[in-house]
């Protein structure tokens, strides 16, 4: 079980990442724009009003619509989706069902996704160099 304590923790963890000022949400500079690779998830509670963000499920980027699928397929009980991300490379992740070190390694897969290459490339070479120690 993980809780929005432990994906700050996580987050801030790697490499020149941001927390938003106004929501749940993480991203890291590229270039001259911060990409984000987490955040909350804005859930439609009511039909035709504004959604809000639900601090039980968390958004994470992931590479492709391939390791969406796979990811979606390999545990629904943790990993699930909506119509608003159909076609979008993300998938939605139940924070009291995902264990901290699959959060861990969904958390770096999703900053690697957004990082500039240099910083990717620093990150492997210092997780390769310390062993399976993460950020």
């Amino acid at each position: 079980m993980a809780t929005q304590d432990d994906v700050r923790r996580l987050a801030l963890a790697l490499p020149e990442v941001v927390e938003a000022t106004d929501r749940f949400a993480f991203s890291v500079r590229n270039g001259a724009k911060e990409k984000g690779f987490c955040w909350a998830w804005n859930e439609r509670v009511e039909p035709k009003m504004p959604r809000v963000p639900n601090p039980g499920v968390l958004a994470v980027s992931v590479a492709d619509l391939e390791t969406k699928d796979i990811l979606l397929g390999s545990d629904p009980d943790t990993f699930f989706t909506e119509p608003h991300y159909n076609g979008f490379p993300a998938v939605l992740v139940r924070l009291e069902v995902v264990d901290l070190e699959e959060l861990g390694e969904l958390l770096i897969e999703a900053w690697c996704v957004m990082a500039p290459r240099k910083l990717v490339r620093e990150l492997e070479e210092r997780l390769s160099r310390d062993g399976p120690e993460r950020p």
